[in-house]
């Protein structure tokens, strides 16, 4: 029978699905993106939701502690509370997505990237690839070529 048996759990023994949801929920809160199975990701995603919406509903002080049963590190809790809050504060729920990434070789299992919304995933990566590359220029190839040849051409001194 399924009587009253609504709630999403792990297949693990009980401490250790709760320590599983603790460290995917501080690695999706620090990340901001996990890639996880299907039914690891359900569970993690109404934890986050709540979090979230108990830090910006209750006093900071309140909110710290209730946090800090959660989540297994401090800038994970610090970031909820000054970066997370102002930016899910006119969004009432819905703070994460679930895309779809295939199944894992090993088992086959379904799994998806559970992004937090309005993420600046990568960002960081892609302004650190456009600052480390400019972009060549007509006028610098011709440069370059000519600058070549003039190491070729300079003879090295002798020891």
């Amino acid at each position: 029978m399924r009587h009253r048996d609504a709630r999403q759990r792990l297949t693990q023994k009980p401490a250790h699905a709760r320590m599983l949801k603790r460290n995917l929920v501080t690695s999706l809160l620090l990340y901001e993106s996990i890639r996880t199975t299907r039914s690891r990701a359900r569970v993690v995603q109404s934890m986050v939701d709540r979090l979230v919406t108990v830090a910006k509903k209750r006093p900071a002080h309140v909110a710290i502690r209730q946090i800090n049963q959660v989540v297994t590190d401090k800038n994970a809790s610090r970031k909820i509370m000054e970066v997370l809050v102002l930016r899910y504060a006119n969004r009432p729920s819905g703070l994460t997505s679930m895309v779809p990434a295939g199944a894992r070789g090993g088992d086959g299992a379904q799994l998806v990237d559970l992004t937090l919304i309005d993420a600046q995933v990568g960002a960081m990566e892609e302004k650190s690839k456009a600052k480390a590359k400019p972009a060549p220029s007509s006028s610098s190839l011709p440069s370059s070529k000519t600058a070549k040849a003039a190491k070729k051409s300079t003879p090295k001194p002798k020891k």
